[in-house]
């Protein structure tokens, strides 16, 4: 069994719990935060919204569009187009503490999310398409009939 590491001191000597001493730095923080910023710099309206991770692909027909949005319902997210703009925004609420429990580590992202990508060829915005299952929103963005490739046939 592992042994806590003990502090020295000139008149005694105490036992270290590390995950108690990280616990007590975490809650100094926080306190340290509001006296410097007050409740402005926890307050999530006023804070900038986060990016979600995202990967852009290309068909011949079409730009899919995946963005990791895990635990989001999908009365959470907006899909807006916009020309060759794609904005994908929401907000994720923080879940109730359930009586008897306490936090120890949250490292989840909660608040405001956004994501913007402008899409290199022109769209059908009529015929966007966005499915979300199991954490990822799927959006299939149809290219317009004058981007989409053509092959010419060479005659003799």
């Amino acid at each position: 069994m592992a042994q806590l590491p003990a502090r020295r001191s000139a008149r005694n000597i105490t036992l270290v719990d590390p995950s108690r001493e990280f616990e007590d730095i975490y809650d100094r923080m926080g306190q340290l935060m509001s006296m410097a910023f007050g409740d402005l710099a926890f307050t999530p309206a006023l804070s900038a919204p986060w990016t979600p991770l995202a990967d852009i692909t290309e068909t011949d027909d079409a730009y899919v569009v995946e963005v990791e949005l895990p635990g989001v319902n999908k009365d959470q997210v907006n899909v807006d187009v916009n020309d060759r703009e794609l904005i994908i925004s929401g907000e994720i609420t923080e879940p109730q503490e359930e009586e008897g429990r306490r936090r120890r580590r949250r490292a989840r992202r909660t608040g405001r999310f956004e994501f913007r990508a402008t899409l290199p060829g022109d769209i059908n915005p009529e015929g966007v398409n966005a499915t979300l299952s199991d954490g990822i929103l799927t959006l299939t963005v149809p290219k317009s009939e004058a981007a989409r490739p053509r092959h010419v046939e060479v005659t003799g």
